[in-house]
């Protein structure tokens, strides 16, 4: 699998949703939906878990990215990731670091190296 990153810093390799999906894995889709379903306390089902990331095409992404404030403002700006923006790391994607500091370490990471 590439090393593909999400508008966030999320690493979708390490995503049982985009594993499940790049590798058609319907035994993973199961494992992800039950796992999201107790973490997340919302009813996922196998069928839910698709997703070739939120800066692919946009044709097969995860429900929550339709919606995903971060992934809109980063398709509206044509960044590659929230690294690649001049407004890095603005208001709401430090909100998202509070919650996900690993997606904090891989975007500086990135921007460290542009």
């Amino acid at each position: 699998m590439d090393r593909m990153v999400a508008y966030c810093g999320l690493a979708c390799g390490a995503c049982g949703a985009y594993v499940a999906t790049v590798n058609n894995d319907d035994e993973k889709r199961r494992e992800v939906a039950a796992q999201w379903t107790e973490e997340y306390n919302h009813d996922f089902t196998a069928q839910d878990i698709n997703c070739l990331g939120c800066t692919s095409d946009g044709k097969v992404v995860f429900s929550y990215c339709n919606s995903c404030e971060i992934r809109k403002c980063a398709r509206a700006k044509g960044v590659e990731n929230c690294a690649y923006c001049d407004d890095y790391a603005c208001e709401r994607l430090a909100q998202f670091f509070e919650s996900v500091p690993e997606a904090k370490k891989q975007l500086d990471a990135i921007r460290a190296s542009l």
